[in-house]
């Protein structure tokens, strides 16, 4: 695939050197056979401030481990005057990108010339995430999702020669790579480029080849910075000689460094001009120089990985060495994989369905497929129930001293989450796998009967991924597996019909009129002017009841009211419309019509729909109207919405700054929030949350709003909501010193006017997906003072002061909690004391008579007392015995017991299986173990012929087993 542009949103990070907010684009352009080209673009803005001191690296001499290899390449620049800066987070300062995906990312803002550098030069070693080829990761020698991208960088100090003299020394004075194994590539018009390496470093022409500007040239977009690049390639079978030599063929050649020679500034007509600054951006894959050092077939067998996929090795009880092509492939996906899991989860990424949190989930999930693939059970050391990426993970932890010391203080997270992620995922597995197996065997079948090539619906690929959690990745990879194709079209389909359901249930209102369009070309877009103006005199541009334009709309009727302008907030961004009056005056400040509103939506662009009820008189297209928002309604609103960012920053501080918003409701009554997070927030920090916030209420901040450029937006920090779309202008709302986002919303003036903040729950809503409810404002005053009621009527019930109450009831509790067990004893005994009575009931069957049958209704008897029966009966009657017992112990309510001993189980009857069937009969199901299995239902009417089934099945089981 040739001139692939892949371009990832993201939100912020602040893992970068110096202070810095950034706003950009990154793209990927794919080289023929080869990587991806990095094109990026930004507008940026930071403080200068003192850059860490340089990091001390020991020489190792001449060691070829990964480390020495990493340690050698950094202590190399740094002696030629390089500043060694630490990695940043996997997780970007970059709204527009995902993930840190190239080692000159954190540098971008320098390079564009918005931001004044710190140093002349530096080097790094930067932790980088892709999974553009996630299908390719233990298919080829060199395809991973996390590698290391070692870089010098240049910033205006020196240019395209000493970059080239230097990158040459490195490779083969430094590492000791032979100089005939070395090939170059270079733009095709750079004459400079190519007379260095010939002429200056000596290379032979015939191992420099010219490549056009898919592969050598970089740019930063339509216009902007841009430049040449040239490649150093290793040649492994040297012996084939020069003659056709082709620099994408793998087998033979792999590029290890790759310089980008920034000298162009690129105008609007295309023309290129030179740089005032000329940069220097260089990316030598650590993993690629290991291979080649350590003369292993791939990347994956270098010791950065292989230790890793040694231990998945030992899990599975298998060789690598003597290992198949499939196993080994498997093995390098678990050795990959698990490094980008880890230090992905170590930077702050949690586990979800959305952003970066997908990114890792789909990373772990593949992980733990491919590992029950290779036949690795539970833990991988004999505990079933247990979870393998931990143990896996250990080895990964391990490997992580020189690449991130932090990886270690965060490993026990790290192995608490990874447990999390693989034992829900497991459940999930097994579900998914058994249907899947069902969908593919039946394409299969329908393939081979139509002589067509076999191929899974999407609606089936969209159900395994909707109703049982399953990947459509995975589906799509086991279908292959399989040599099935999958109906992407349709799959796609029905994702977009449950898109479109989804905005439905969140009441978005259209303008479902058969003329809807034409109404909106003759109706302009409605002017807000709410922000300032609870109040203005406007005009009625159209009407319509049921969806259906009308000229007029009499008293009582429902009515959609389209305005010139308006002072309505209408629904977006999580907070309600407003609500309010449209007065129509017939003079002498006597109202001729009133409509009262009751919510106001956006349809057609920015067409205001308000929405309501004719209260008194006739409304009319064209007539003025008084339209008046209802002011206390409109203060609640604003209270909750700025609480809500209020929420978002305190969570930030209190859980980390990784969390992000996933929706949010400004309602009048209250506010709801939700956002990443692994798991329930303690009371603790539930508690320092609300600390925080009425905090910063009493500080009496005012609030910043201000309109300006998107980009410049991003640049100053604001956060931006994952997915949203923005204008290029965007409104942003800033509490200073606590929070800044883009926000159409309304707000208050002052923190003050909050009055107060509570937290009224806190739960999950899906799996990495926590949700807060909280009152403000009015609504929190309303909320205590409620609260104070009810316990005043406690404290009243029970006689006791405010203080008291827990005490109290929890001793009430107590003494339920006896009385409850006495009453059950009672129950038990009665249930004991039937079953010694009926017990000689007990029916002898089979050819020898030596099975005993009994079963019997119990009445009302309740599951605990069924139970006890049972077990008593077990332990009298002679083995062989099979008891079954039902009761109806409520209305609506059927309780059932199974329980057989040895000498009925091992003729092949499961009290579980058995059981099961039983009380389908009566509405209900159950299980459990083959000797004792309990079971419910809801048809008391139907238990007397559920028994009888019940005995008639024994009965015939075990006389056929009998003989």
């Amino acid at each position: 695939m040739e001139g692939l542009a892949l371009a990832v949103p993201v939100a912020q990070s602040q893992l970068l050197p110096f202070p810095t907010a950034y706003t950009g684009f990154v793209s990927l352009k794919r080289h023929r056979g080869r990587g991806f080209r990095f094109r990026t673009w930004l507008c940026s803005q930071a403080q200068g401030v003192p850059l860490p001191e340089q990091v001390t690296v020991p020489d190792t001499e001449n060691s070829l481990t990964g480390d020495s290899i990493r340690q050698r390449f950094l202590n190399f620049y740094a002696s030629r005057g390089h500043k060694v800066l630490p990695s940043a987070s996997l997780v970007p300062d970059d709204p527009t990108v995902l993930l840190t995906i190239a080692g000159m990312l954190q540098f971008k803002p320098i390079f564009l010339g918005k931001v004044p550098r710190q140093v002349p030069c530096a080097a790094t070693a930067q932790r980088c995430i892709r999974t553009n080829d996630i299908h390719n990761v233990g298919l080829t020698a060199r395809h991973q999702t996390f590698f290391e991208m070692l870089g010098n960088f240049s910033f205006g100090h020196y240019f395209k020669k000493q970059a080239i003299l230097w990158a040459w020394e490195l490779s083969t004075a430094e590492f000791g790579l032979p100089p005939d194994r070395l090939w170059i590539s270079v733009y095709e018009d750079d004459d400079e480029a190519f007379q260095l390496w010939s002429d200056e470093v000596g290379v032979p022409v015939e191992r420099i080849k010219r490549l056009g500007e898919e592969d050598n040239f970089w740019t930063s977009g339509v216009t902007g910075p841009c430049g040449p690049c040239s490649e150093i390639y290793y040649d492994f079978h040297p012996e084939r000689g020069y003659v056709d030599a082709d620099l994408n063929d793998d087998t033979r050649f792999i590029e290890f460094y790759n310089l980008v020679f920034m000298q162009y500034n690129k105008k609007d007509d295309s023309s290129l001009e030179p740089l005032k600054q000329k940069n220097i951006d260089t990316g030598l894959g650590l993993e690629r120089m290991a291979r080649i050092l350590q003369k292993v077939p791939n990347n994956y067998e270098t010791d950065l990985i292989f230790p890793i996929i040694e231990k998945a090795s030992k899990l599975a009880n298998v060789s690598y060495g003597i290992a198949d092509d499939q196993t080994k492939r498997n093995l390098k996906i678990i050795g990959d994989h698990m490094r980008a899991i880890v230090f992905l989860i170590s930077d702050g990424v949690v586990p979800s369905n959305v952003g970066r949190g997908y990114v890792v989930r789909r990373l772990i999930r593949r992980v733990v497929r491919t590992g029950r693939l290779l036949g690795i059970k539970g833990d991988g050391r004999g505990d079933l129930e247990g979870a393998f990426l931990p143990i896996i993970a250990e080895k990964v932890v391990e490997l992580s001293t020189h690449i991130d010391a932090d990886v270690m203080n965060k490993a026990s997270r790290i192995f608490e989450e990874l447990k999390r992620e693989e034992l829900r995922f497991v459940q999930t597995l097994e579900r998914g796998e058994k249907l899947l197996e069902e969908k593919l065997s039946d394409a299969l079948s329908s393939a081979e009967r139509n002589g067509t090539v076999p191929c899974l619906a999407g609606e089936d690929v969209f159900l395994l991924y909707d109703t049982y959690g399953y990947p459509m990745e995975i589906t799509k990879e086991v279908a292959e597996e399989r040599g099935v194709s999958i109906d992407m079209d349709g799959f796609d389909i029905e994702m977009e019909k449950q898109r479109r359901q989804s905005q439905a249930a969140h009441n978005t209102v259209k303008l479902d009129i058969e003329n809807g369009e034409n109404i909106a070309e003759n109706v302009p877009d409605t002017e807000f002017i709410g922000y300032d103006n609870l109040h203005c005199k406007a005009m009625i541009e159209s009407l319509m009841v049921n969806g259906n334009p009308a000229p007029q709309v009499s008293e009582g009727s429902n009515v959609e009211v389209l305005l010139n302008k308006t002072p309505f907030y209408a629904e977006s961004g999580g907070q309600i419309g407003d609500h309010g009056y449209l007065y129509i005056s017939k003079g002498e400040n006597q109202p001729k019509a009133v409509v009262e509103i009751l919510d106001v939506q956006k349809s057609f662009g920015n067409i205001f729909v308000h929405k309501g009820t004719v209260q008194k008189g006739v409304v009319e297209v064209g007539k003025e109207v008084e339209a008046a928002v209802d002011v206390k309604l409109r203060q609640r609103a604003k209270v909750h919405h700025t609480a809500t960012h209020l929420l978002q920053a305190a969570l930030k501080k209190v859980i980390g700054q990784e969390t992000s918003q996933a929706g949010s409701l400004v309602a009048f009554d209250r506010l709801r929030f939700d956002f990443n997070f692994h798991r329930p927030l303690r009371d603790s920090e539930l508690a320092e949350i609300e600390v925080l916030i009425n905090g910063w209420i009493e500080d009496a901040t005012q609030l910043q709003t201000k309109v300006m450029p998107l980009v410049e937006a991003k640049s100053a920090g604001a956060i931006a909501m994952f997915g949203e779309k923005y204008g290029e202008e965007v409104r942003v709302v800033e509490v200073p010193g606590v929070s800044m986002e883009l926000c159409g919303g309304t707000h208050v003036s002052n923190t003050s006017e909050i009055r107060g903040f509570k937290i009224i729950s806190e739960q999950g809503i899906a799996s990495g997906i926590r949700r807060i409810e909280a009152v403000a404002g009015e609504a929190f005053i309303e909320y205590i003072n409620a609260r104070d009621f009810y316990l005043k009527q406690l404290c009243s019930t029970l006689k006791v002061k405010p203080e008291e109450v827990t005490t109290r009831i929890e001793n009430l509790l107590e003494e339920l909690r006896a009385v409850r067990n006495e009453n059950s004893a009672v129950h038990a005994k009665a249930a004991i004391y039937k079953a010694s009575v009926i017990a000689s009931k007990a029916m002898l069957v089979g050819n020898s008579k030596q099975y005993r049958v009994l079963v019997e209704c119990f009445d009302d008897a309740d599951a605990e007392s069924l139970k006890s029966a049972a077990e008593y009966l077990l332990e009298t009657l002679t083995d062989p015995a099979a008891v079954v017992l039902g009761s109806c112990p409520g209305e609506g309510k059927v309780s059932l017991v199974a329980a057989f001993t040895p000498g009925v189980v091992d003729q092949g009857i499961q009290a579980g299986k058995f059981i099961g069937q039983i009380a389908k009969l009566c509405g209900g199901g159950g299980g459990g173990r083959p000797n004792f299995a309990q079971a419910g239902g809801r048809k008391p009417e139907n238990l007397a012929s559920a028994l009888d089934k019940a005995r008639s099945e024994l009965i015939a089981t075990l006389c056929e087993k009998g003989n």
